[in-house]
């Protein structure tokens, strides 16, 4: 009986041991990997897997000119830069300093600078 019940339970957790790498721990098979995004309807070709966006020089969560929900959400609160097409919080060319926060931010993390980029 004691066996039956062992053998019950390793059964029951190699299923579930199964079943977590089938799905893969915490993934959904509905989330697409990479975004839809404004920069790759302009051309920008990056994985965004990272924390930084080398081609725009902000950590890759708040990339607007990379993921179009962040650029909807910053352009619904009023932080856009008509001129330049990329979030008032965002632009170089109006706030030279972003540039010089963002890579603190790099430098703090990494402990070098970040890559050059290509933002406006």
């Amino acid at each position: 009986m004691h066996t039956l019940y062992l053998s019950r339970i390793a059964l029951v957790l190699g299923g579930l041991v199964l079943s977590l790498s089938v799905s893969g721990c915490g993934s959904s098979s509905s989330q697409p990997a990479v975004a839809v995004t404004p920069a790759a309807e302009k051309g920008h070709a990056h994985s965004h897997e990272s924390w930084w966006c080398d081609e725009h020089g902000v950590p890759e969560a708040i990339c607007a000119l990379c993921d179009e929900r962040v650029a909807a959400k910053l352009k619904k609160e009023g932080d856009w830069c008509k001129e330049h097409d990329v979030p008032e919080s965002q632009c170089f060319a109006c706030h030279p300093e972003l540039k010089a926060k963002f890579a603190a931010q790099y430098e703090a993390k990494y402990g070098k600078q970040p890559p050059e980029t290509e933002t406006k």
